[in-house]
């Protein structure tokens, strides 16, 4: 049965099969980050909110789904975890400049990209959520980075001793270094080029911190 509540429970369950929340399914369908929040699937007066024929249609488009297949979801005839049924799907992120990650406005409070109009690079898989690519400017991170590679960062990823990391500065500050220790006091930085020194910068004037989870080179 077509109900109000089976159209979202399908619409859930077509984000959860991408690793996807509601409102990361409503930006990559290109739409407001909000349009699924459960919030907005009520009416101010309690009557209910129903999803546009334009909204299923670009979340299809997004994901490279099917109709058959978000009708299944509404029917409740194929299981939202039979992820193995859909085929692998490249991941558009957006691609982000060093300028720009340095600038105020660009980020918010948890070192996600803000806002829209962002260009779009498409990885061969599907990318964790709130992942971005960072355009590599200048040789500051040679040898091991060069102008024009890219590094793709996870946000949400946790991060170790060793890992490969971008660090943003509360002066605006971009740097990618490898992360030999971070206390609640400092963090203590390796440079991957050995004419730019390492660096401790204290927790209070480190912005955030996004581990780099995989490089073109």
């Amino acid at each position: 049965m077509l109900s109000h509540e089976r159209v979202w429970a399908a619409i859930d369950a077509l984000a959860a099969r991408y690793s996807l929340s509601a409102s990361g399914l409503a930006r990559r369908a290109g739409l407001d980050s909000t349009a699924f929040n459960r919030s907005k699937r009520m009416s101010a007066d309690g009557r209910p909110r129903w999803p546009s024929t334009e909204s299923l249609a670009k979340i299809i488009e997004a994901t490279g789904s099917t109709l058959d297949e978000l009708f299944a979801l509404i029917e409740g005839t194929q299981p939202a975890t039979d992820r193995d049924a859909l085929p692998r799907q490249a991941s558009p992120v957006p691609l982000v400049g060093f300028a720009q990650a340095g600038a105020g406005g660009f980020f918010d409070d948890a070192g996600f990209p803000a806002g829209e109009g962002w260009d779009l690079i498409e990885l061969p898989d599907r990318a964790p959520e709130g992942t971005y690519a960072l355009g590599i400017q200048g040789d500051s991170m040679l040898p091991l980075y060069r102008h024009g590679d890219i590094l793709i960062v996870d946000p949400n990823a946790p991060v170790h001793r060793g890992d490969r990391v971008v660090v943003k500065t509360t002066e605006g500050e971009v740097m990618a270094k490898v992360l030999e220790r971070q206390t609640t006091k400092a963090i203590d930085l390796l440079s991957l080029n050995p004419e730019h020194e390492n660096r401790t910068i204290p927790m209070r004037e480190v912005d955030w911190v996004a581990r780099v989870i995989w490089a073109s080179q």
